[in-house]
């Protein structure tokens, strides 16, 4: 299984994860390292080491390192500042992260216990602002402005292995004529006549397991109806060779996350085509390896690798009574600003009496939650 497959880092908020899961994946870089952060909204009083890299926010309590907090930047809507109720602190400026992540929001309060220090603030709101602005790293783009005076827009540590002339995409009966790039983080495709019809194909976007075809999107750009015919339904591979109305061509499969569309492209002759393709997996492979994420941000002081500052979580030899158990997430949820409990009302779904829900949010939406 490719690296890229169980990226999560990310895309997704975790709570009390597992010491393998704090450390550094593949690629991802640890920026800068608070030692004195209060988790003001779910663990007030308790001191706790904030980790900032490149694709996530991490914070684990000093006492008790399982009890942490993993935050995707993928999942962030909105960072500020305001003034929050600290234990530890009193009355103090503090950093909202307010979070969204499988339609659930979670709002998290972090307070620097150091007075006087506006680091915690400078560096998640820059490394975010980083992570926000190098999304073309990242992501599949259609219709971008990838393209300038015929020529592609390099990322920062991008390079062009490879620009094949004449290549066709096949979304349309009678295909499009452009240029097709190969670099270490994309391939890239635009068409000759506009240089805005193109699209963006990170190998980060780029699936890796074996998946059926029905059902996929082609890859549709325009007004026409008509995708891009696969005999083949079982995909060995995302990047490979197939045949198709148009005869032999170019396939790739983007990643279900961007949509699951298939590609095609029609690069002749055949033995510049084979050549292609071999050449694409093999960066494709070496990326895998090592992912380019895009964030840049550098401390001026540098922070120890962090395996050096994750403590191993020690088992406790106790028995937790398991009807005193809370779910450590439920004290993050985002409710707005609410100052009273909601008004009993009664549950024909459960035959009693419960406070009364949101706009929006049922019980099955809860129970889902839960699970």
């Amino acid at each position: 299984m490719s690296v890229l497959d169980v990226l999560w880092e990310d895309r997704d908020v975790r709570f009390d994860v597992s010491s393998q899961q704090m450390k550094t994946r593949p690629g991802e870089v640890l920026i800068d390292c608070l030692d004195s952060i209060e988790d003001t909204k779910g663990n007030n009083g308790d001191r706790g080491r904030l980790l900032v890299t490149n694709l996530r926010i991490i914070w684990h309590s000093l006492a008790l390192p399982r009890v942490n907090l993993s935050i995707g930047y993928n999942c962030i809507l909105n960072i500020t500042t305001r003034t929050a109720n600290s234990k530890l602190r009193g009355q103090t400026e503090a950093l909202y992260i307010l979070t969204k992540c499988n339609s659930t929001r979670f709002e998290f309060i972090f307070t620097n216990l150091v007075p006087g220090s506006p680091r915690l603030f400078t560096s998640v709101i820059a490394v975010h602002r980083a992570y926000e602005t190098s999304k073309m790293y990242r992501d599949f783009k259609l219709r971008s402005a990838v393209i300038q005076n015929k020529q592609l827009r390099l990322l920062p540590q991008e390079h062009v292995y490879d620009k094949i002339n004449g290549v066709w995409n096949l979304s349309s009966d009678q295909g499009n004529l452009g240029t097709f790039f190969i670099t270490n983080v994309r391939i890239v495709w635009h068409a000759n006549m506009n240089d805005s019809f193109n699209v963006s194909i990170p190998y980060l976007q780029i699936n890796s397991r074996i998946e059926s075809t029905w059902g996929r999107k082609g890859f549709i750009c325009s007004t026409s109806t008509s995708q891009f015919i696969i005999e083949e339904t079982n995909l060995e591979r995302s990047i490979k060779i197939r045949d198709s109305k148009f005869g032999l061509a170019l396939v790739i499969e983007s990643s279900q996350q961007s949509g699951g569309y298939v590609l095609g492209f029609k690069i002749d002759p055949v033995e510049k085509l084979q050549e292609s393709v071999k050449e694409i997996n093999s960066l494709h492979k070496v990326y895998s390896a090592s992912p380019i994420f895009g964030v840049n941000y550098e401390m001026e002081e540098k922070p120890q690798p962090l395996e050096a500052l994750t403590v191993e979580q020690i088992q406790d030899d106790v028995e937790i009574d398991s009807d005193d158990h809370t779910d450590a997430f439920v004290a993050y949820f985002a409710d707005g600003n609410k100052q009273q409990d909601r008004e009993p009302v009664f549950s024909e779904e459960l035959g009693l009496a419960i406070e009364k829900l949101k706009d929006g949010v049922t019980l099955q939406g809860l129970w889902e939650v839960m699970s």
